[in-house]
């Protein structure tokens, strides 16, 4: 067989073609097979408003080559495919697009509205589908869902339907967050908190005329807040019950300034003494705690906001003001009445909007709620169990803090786009809490209660998550799909959507399947830029993947990303990594073409090739010493590759691959047997570890590996249209063959190689042109070890560049010579008439004073403290380790100056 490869790849050419291929053959497919152990996956479904991004790559990377892997093992394997309604984020690109018509979506009315929604989505809905498969993504397509599917949608009003009757969701007044931007309910994790510099005030409540208190106390009580415009709808003051301070003023009346109501002095345990004056206004539907406060004390609860932040007509004068333009004219005229103490810098925590980031208004609102406790319990037990798993393991210990406590969950919103609640309300009935509230799969013809048809449905759409948490068995359209496919295997997901979506789904699961979702759950880190910033458009250090694929190619994204993400760490990412991918795909076609070329006519039939096994052609006492290190190298490499893709250790895997492929097979092995490359032993091991590497390096670069091995089957035509049954991709992995594998060929290898490496690197340190052969004497008491050396005497003068090579037992220094010691064995290299002593000197002195510098450059960074509390720690690791090897290579050098001398 003689197959000649083009001189370079092109990524471009090949990666369209071949997923045109795999497409077209419907090789991404998975249907139910009784005589198949089914893996499945199910994508963390992107939003319609997505547009590919660097999370986006290595999450469906690494969802990819589980499923390659999965596939290539025999396994059923199913990628489901989809996509999220995003019910915020859609309604405000949807918003801003007829904004620039002039309009607002009340303008065109709910229904209008929304018939522009769907037609956004149709037209830019499937974008990210699109880039997902440049990636290489080998999803099931044919399944794709989207949340809003008529089916899904169903499913979705039969889970708030079955826990409406179970009484785990009910309706009621209560403080939520509230964006008044996008002018809807947001649940606590839709709400995080932002470290902000704000200010604490200090404002003074006078006491009601005519009360008196004896002695010297103020006729004032001042309390500090950091939300002053909140003052105006204050039904207390509260003080803590121990606070000997404010003992005389518990009950009494003081005048609410500004709105001059009258307010009582209320004690209790809630209250904080240590924080600003022990005294703090209560304002019960505008802050959670004081919600609970004003329930506890049955006060006045007075909203004092419109929807949009700005101040109602129980705010009086300040009517109509935004809530931040009205605290500077708040603070103003209490300044101005005498009732503004003092201002005082205060570092706060506010929440705020995950979506257009507005700072949200704790706001008293009615709302659907669903009750988690009891759907967390079974869930926590799941994991405690095992029957769970999270990768790396530090995140169960997150989930469960989590989970142990929860709080009722917001399932309400005041938007237009999503799943409308399943509930209807009877005009007729007086009574809307009890008879006019219908909960009801389709909507009914009259009211249950009076037999009314006069019937309207609720205005709020649910929560996006609520239809986000029922994907992994909502997404299958039929009982025998569910059936085989369910519960899925692994879950890939970041870590912020571990509360959003990881822990509602197993609640779900076992709430409505009886069963968890999934057996385990991958949580991967955060790409952030070279420096350890979050990348931002605002931030401008983006890296478009679509440009990295356009300029280097979808494989060698994939693979850079892969080999440089740690389990569960964050990603620091420049441009230049992707380099690496880029010139290990090189490497793989250049050593693919070269073993092709120099392949024998006949050494196999076409289409049996892959097939071939090398038992076939020889027994492993046939072959020698470098066959057999290759051969137990690769097998070797099989093992712990297959341990940890198991393990969810990518980086691991992808590494060893790149370390085996470069450096042992093509470094080594293929330098070795290249003046002997005819030997048919040769030809059918080189041969043999190609393909097989092939199949292993499918998952993580599945375009160039189609390539080569189509190649080959096409005995080197490039193929046109490909051949389904012998894509790669359904090739068999590789089979751990545990009789190859020798330790001890290994070893014996490996020291050849080290003195190898060592003669390399003397000639690197001193500058010796390859070209110019050396002497070399190699020392080692061992005779077994020597026994090797003279065996392997021909392969080291030949890639050592050696004139001579002699070997003894006992070492003695010889002049004009540098050493190298591996264990026990010395490896001396005579220099005399090769190198000018003394001008070497004055070099090796000039490379001295060199990294002495460098390495006092790097000690003052490492010292600096600034540095050390900014920098990522993977970067103060990265330097700390750059010192390490300057000082390697400076004791080096001196000790090579050493033996010159």
């Amino acid at each position: 067989m003689h197959v000649e490869l083009p001189s370079q790849y092109n990524p471009k050419e090949t990666e369209n073609k071949w997923y045109k291929f795999w497409q077209e053959h419907n090789l991404f497919s998975a249907k139910p097979n009784p005589t198949k152990k089914p893996f499945c996956i199910v994508i963390p479904p992107p939003n319609v408003t997505g547009i590919l991004h660097m999370g986006h790559a290595l999450n469906n990377t690494i969802q990819d080559i589980l499923i390659r892997y999965h596939r290539m093992k025999g396994e059923e394997s199913l990628w489901m495919p989809g996509t999220d309604h995003a019910g915020i984020a859609t309604q405000n690109v949807v918003e801003k697009a007829i904004a620039k018509e002039g309009l607002k979506r009340q303008d065109l009315g709910r229904e209008k509205f929304l018939e522009r929604v769907w037609q956004w989505q149709k037209e830019y809905g499937s974008t990210i589908i699109h880039q997902l498969q440049k990636l290489g993504a080998s999803c099931d397509w044919q399944r794709t869902r989207f949340t809003m599917d008529e089916d899904y949608s169903r499913s979705v009003i039969e889970a708030f339907v079955r826990l409406y009757e179970k009484g785990l969701i009910y309706q009621g007044n209560y403080i939520i967050n509230w964006c008044p931007r996008c002018q809807t309910a947001l649940s606590d994790e839709e709400a995080p908190h932002k470290e902000i510099q704000g200010n604490l005030y200090y404002l003074r409540y006078p006491l009601k005329q005519g009360q008196s208190l004896s002695g010297t106390v103020p006729a004032y009580i001042v309390v500090a807040t950091t939300r002053p415009e909140t003052m105006l709808g204050d039904t207390a003051v509260a003080v803590n019950p121990k606070d000997k301070r404010y003992k005389k003023y518990i009950g009494q009346t003081l005048i609410l300034p500004l709105i001059n109501r009258e307010i009582k002095v209320i004690a209790d345990a809630m209250v904080d003494m240590k924080f600003g004056t022990g005294a703090v206004k209560v304002t019960p539907a505008h802050d959670p705690n004081d919600y609970t406060l004003g329930k506890k004390h049955h006060l006045e609860f007075v909203n004092i906001m419109y929807a949009d932040a700005r101040l109602n007509e129980n705010a009086g004068e300040y009517k109509d003001m935004d809530r931040f333009a009205a605290r500077d004219i708040i603070l103003k005229d209490l300044k101005e009445k005498g009732l503004l103490e003092k201002i005082e810098p205060h570092q706060l925590s506010a929440g705020h909007c995950y979506r257009c980031h507005t700072i949200i208004e704790p706001y008293l609102s009615k709302q659907w709620f669903v009750k988690m406790s009891p759907l967390s319990k079974p869930a926590l037990e799941v994991v405690r169990k095992g029957k769970i798993k999270f990768y790396p393991k530090r995140w169960t210990k997150v989930y469960l803090n989590w989970m142990e406590n929860i709080q009722d969950w917001c399932i309400s919103r005041q938007i237009w786009w999503g799943h409308r609640l399943p509930v209807y309300y009877c005009k007729n009935c007086p009574n809307l809490q009890q008879a006019g509230i219908i909960v009801s799969r389709i909507k009914p013809d009259k009211c249950p209660s009076c037999g009314s048809t006069d019937i309207y449905q609720d205005e709020d759409v649910l929560d996006t998550w609520f239809s986000s948490w029922l994907w992994p068995f909502a997404t299958f359209k039929n009982g025998e799909d569910l059936k085989y496919f369910y519960p899925t295997s692994s879950l890939v997901t970041a870590p912020e959507i571990i509360f959003f979506w990881v822990a509602r789904m197993i609640m779900a699961g076992l709430e409505f399947m009886q069963d968890i979702p999934f057996k385990d759950v991958y949580i991967h880190g955060t790409v952030r830029d070279i420096e350890g910033k979050k990348m931002s458009k605002s931030l401008g250090n983006i890296i478009d993947p679509l440009e990295i694929i356009h300029e280097y190619g979808a494989d060698a994204l994939r693979f850079s990303l892969i080999s440089i993400t740690a389990q569960g760490q964050d990603v620091f990412l420049s441009k230049e990594r992707f380099q690496q991918g880029r010139n290990f795909a090189n490497k793989i076609w250049n050593a693919s073409r070269f073993i092709l070329m120099n392949l024998t006519q006949g050494l196999s039939p076409q289409g049996t090739v892959p097939a071939i096994d090398l038992c076939v052609f020889f027994k492993k006492e046939d072959l020698d010493i470098v066959n057999r290190w290759i051969l137990s190298r690769f097998y070797t490499v099989l093992k712990e590759t297959n341990k940890n893709l198991e393990a969810y250790k990518f980086n691991e895997a992808a590494n060893t691959l790149y370390g085996f492929f470069w450096h042992e097979f093509c470094d080594w092995y293929l330098e070795m047997i290249k003046s002997d490359i005819k030997n048919q032993r040769n030809q059918v091991v080189m041969y043999k570890v190609l393909e097989k590497f092939l199949r292993l390096i499918h998952p993580f670069m599945p375009y160039i590996s189609e390539e080569i091995w189509q190649r080959i089957y096409n005995q080197g035509q490039s193929p046109g249209g490909g051949v389904p049954g012998n894509s790669i991709m359904i090739q068999p992995w590789p089979h751990v063959q545990e009789q190859m594998i020798d330790k001890k060929k290994e070893d014996k290898l490996n020291l050849i190689f080290e003195i190898i490496a060592s003669i390399r690197n003397i000639r690197q340190e001193l500058e010796i042109p390859l070209q110019k052969e050396i002497g070399v004497i190699i020392a080692s008491p061992n005779q077994e070890n020597r026994k090797l050396i003279e065996e392997m005497s021909g392969q080291i003068k030949k890639i050592a560049k050696l004139s001579n090579l002699n070997i003894n037992a006992k070492y003695s220094h010889v002049k004009s010579s540098v050493s190298g010691v591996i264990k026990d064995v010395h490896v001396t290299c005579l220099l005399s008439g090769i190198i000018d002593l003394e001008r070497e000197k004055a070099k090796l002195d000039a490379r001295i004073r060199e990294l002495a510098a460098q390495i006092s450059a790097k000690k003052k960074t490492l010292s600096n403290k600034a540095f050390l509390k900014k920098a990522p720690e993977e970067i103060v690791e990265k330097e700390s380790d750059g010192l390490k090897e300057l000082n390697g290579i400076l004791k080096r050098i001196k000790e090579i100056k050493n033996e010159l001398q």
